[in-house]
Parts: structure tokens; C-alpha cells; sequence
């Protein structure tokens, strides 16, 4: 649920998840070592946008992923979407349509995604397909040597609607959202749980 993808009204089909499907012929890009930045990456084709944040939260697997895949978490720990709104009933689940409204580099933005992938604890992938700004949205999630989760988020698109503003600028303002908004959800998960505690 990223604070940034572009205006989207309608909602995918099968067709346009098929179109838009990642080619299995361009092999993925390399992970980060564990504690580096933030990184911009680029595809050679389709996906001119290419950012992957993760971070490392001293809580369960299970109970950071429930958390963060939660739509209604969202306006929560993303400092940029102000409304969620569901297309589909709850809970969320592999077909799930939600609507947000964002803010980024000062334009506001409204748009659907439809949840395409869903694996409890482990990975978890939203995608629009139209609109100025095509976007897929993943989450992944691993366990620690701690007991904690590592958490990466990785949005990949192409921002055509922002032709102005350029990929450069548009890769380094997505990657300070995604930083900010991965230490907020961190700061929300290890509070509750000294709360708790």
C-alpha cells in the first residue's frame, strides 16, 4: 500500500493481471545485503521504477505480517494515505479490491489495487494497472536469528504521470516515503508490545 502510486478508478481483470505480469525472462533483481539503504532499481524493460526498502522488527513473523497486510493498518503507519476505503468485503484475501487516497510530491492521488498474491506470513503483493502510474506494491517477510521479522517492501511502476518530475526523483522520494513509513511500522509494533509488556 504504498503512499505514492498513481491515480487508478478501475479495477483490474484477468486479462490485465496477465498483461502485466512480471516476464519471466528478466531475472530479478539482486537483494540488498541485510542493514543497507534503501535501494533504487531499474528493469531493462516495462518497469522503469524499481524500489526495494526493508527493515528489521523486533516482533513475531506472523504477528508484523498481519499487521502491516491489514488495508485498514494503512492511514496507521503510512504517513501519506489519508483514506482507505473497501471495494470487496473483509477480510483481505487473494482477489481483495481496497481504494486509497495519497499524497505525493504534492499531488493527490486516488487509486484501487487488487491484492494478487497472498501468503500468510511470508509475502504479500497488491497491483493496479492503469492510471498515469501502473504500480505493484510487494511485502515479504522473513524471520531473524532474534525471533523478529525482517520486512521488505518493494514497488515497482511506471510513472509516466509524473513524466515531469523524472525516474531520479521520482526513485529517491519514494525510497525516503518507504524508510520513514518501515520505521514508523516499527515504532507501532515494538511499542504495543512493551505495552503489553
Amino acid at each position: 500500500m504504498p503512499a505514492f502510486a498513481g491515480p487508478v478508478i478501475s479495477v483490474m481483470d484477468k486479462r490485465s493481471i496477465l498483461a502485466h505480469a512480471p516476464d519471466d525472462s528478466v531475472p530479478p533483481s539482486p537483494q540488498p545485503a541485510a542493514g543497507t539503504p534503501c535501494e533504487p532499481r531499474r528493469y531493462a524493460r516495462c518497469v522503469p521504477v524499481d524500489v526495494l526498502c526493508e527493515i528489521d522488527i523486533d516482533r513475531p513473523r506472523t504477528e508484523t505480517a498481519t499487521y502491516a497486510s491489514d488495508p485498514d493498518h494503512a492511514t496507521d503507519w503510512y504517513e501519506n494515505i489519508e483514506a482507505v476505503d473497501w471495494k470487496t468485503p473483509r477480510p483481505v484475501s487473494l482477489g481483495s479490491k481496497i481504494s486509497f487516497v495519497a499524497s505525493f510530491l504534492g499531488r493527490r492521488l486516488a487509486y484501487t489495487y487488487e491484492v494478487t498474491e497472498l501468503v500468510a506470513g511470508e509475502r504479500f503483493t497488491m497491483r493496479t494497472a492503469e492510471g498515469p502510474f501502473p504500480m505493484e506494491t510487494t511485502y515479504t517477510f522473513q524471520d531473524t536469528p532474534s525471533g523478529g521479522t525482517r520486512m521488505s517492501i518493494r514497488n515497482r511502476g511506471k510513472p509516466a504521470g509524473f513524466a515531469r518530475v523524472g525516474a531520479p526523483v521520482m526513485t529517491a522520494a519514494m525510497r525516503r516515503a518507504n524508510n520513514k513509513d518501515l520505521r514508523r511500522l516499527k515504532q507501532i509494533l515494538e511499542r504495543s508490545e512493551a505495552g503489553a509488556g
